[in-house]
């Protein structure tokens, strides 16, 4: 019997503090440009003070990218450009600094942290810092199977809680969430498809490296046979997750919980992100008031996760590559909300005329 309690994060999870993003606000009408010259950079100053508990906003110094890795079963069936099980090869790219979100993390000074829940791939061929939390070797075929045990969705659902800890204790000031997966995509669609009553059509998209007609209608019918699983299922999230979801999305949705518990603000990637925030959401109303959508990547499934939370994307550059590059694209608007909230100066007080 699990020990586990969903419902212990709607009582641990608080909003934002109301009252310091009130203070924010009042300061925001002193500076000396007007209000609403810095469009949306304002609401983001004012977040990040209310997420801080802090006026004035302190500056973002100290973000971190992570990067929850995992191969899917489903992917046997071609539902995606890349061969079935070879994440491994994305998670080396990464390491070797050979990949987008590599690229972008050295010229941000941004560190790159992967966490292995469920590689097809030997542990052995890994860094022991990337492999340490891993559940299981890939992810059962959803359509056709659970792709966890009760048991390791629970293991995989404490590992992210594990690590948004970690983080936290560690002096991390704001993650950058991402997936580093093959399938996750078509896991990610069967969850938001579930939880936003809609069928598999209205959420599948293309994937990362755009599929042809062929594979989408192959990636239409697993989540629509994946769908028939999950239905039955909708009322406990954990089991929904053994069922759909797999080792990563698992851990990122614990991740999310527990860095909302611990007031860690996040900034989400595509689709596999916002689904396991769709999750959470599903089981803490309050968790999404800690997250950003850092991009729109396209997919429909994403566009109606993050329409459900009520979260807009910061930008629109049409990155679909996942790997949390397209949301550590969004840090420096992040970065340069908080400078400007924190550093602009207030109009000074107009003098007081003397009595006549």
């Amino acid at each position: 019997m699990s020990s586990l309690n969903l419902d212990d994060f709607t009582d641990l999870i608080e909003r934002p503090d109301g009252g310091v993003r009130r203070d924010a606000e009042a300061r925001r009408e002193r500076l000396v440009v007007p209000p609403g010259a810095l469009g949306r950079l304002d609401d983001l100053g004012e977040w990040l003070a209310a997420a801080q508990g802090s006026v004035p906003v302190r500056p973002v110094e100290r973000p971190r990218v992570l990067l929850f890795a995992g191969d899917h079963g489903v992917a046997e069936l071609g539902v995606s450009a890349r061969p079935a099980g070879s994440a491994e090869v994305l998670v080396r790219a990464i390491l070797e600094g050979a990949s987008p979100v590599s690229v972008l993390a050295r010229r941000l000074g941004v560190p790159v942290r992967i966490i292995d829940m469920a590689l097809d791939c030997d542990p052995d061929v890994l860094p022991e810092e990337v492999v340490r939390h891993r559940v299981r070797r890939g992810s059962g075929r959803i359509d056709i199977e659970d792709a966890l045990t009760a048991e390791e969705a629970e293991a995989a659902f404490l590992a992210g809680v594990a690590v948004a800890d970690e983080e936290a204790d560690s002096g991390t000031d704001l993650v950058v969430l991402g997936d580093v997966s093959v399938g996750g995509t078509t896991a990610a669609a069967v969850l938001v498809a579930a939880l936003c009553g809609t069928d598999a059509s209205v959420v599948t998209g293309r994937g990362g490296l755009a599929i042809d007609d062929l594979a989408w209608m192959r990636k239409c019918a697993a989540i629509r046979d994946a769908l028939r699983r999950a239905r039955p299922v909708l009322g406990d999230q954990l089991q929904l997750l053994a069922a759909v979801g797999g080792a990563d999305l698992a851990a990122m949705t614990g991740f999310l919980l527990q860095a909302a518990v611990r007031k860690l603000p996040v900034v989400l990637d595509g689709v596999v992100t916002a689904a396991c925030a769709l999750v959470a959401q599903r089981i803490a109303f309050r968790a999404p008031d800690w997250w950003l959508a850092g991009h729109g990547s396209g997919e429909p499934g994403q566009a109606k996760a993050l329409d459900r939370m009520a979260l807009e994307p910061l930008l629109e550059q049409g990155v679909t590559v996942g790997e949390g590059a397209g949301a550590l694209l969004a840090l420096p608007l992040v970065q340069s909300a908080a400078a400007l909230a924190a550093e602009l100066p207030e109009n000074p007080a107009p003098e007081k005329k003397p009595e006549q």
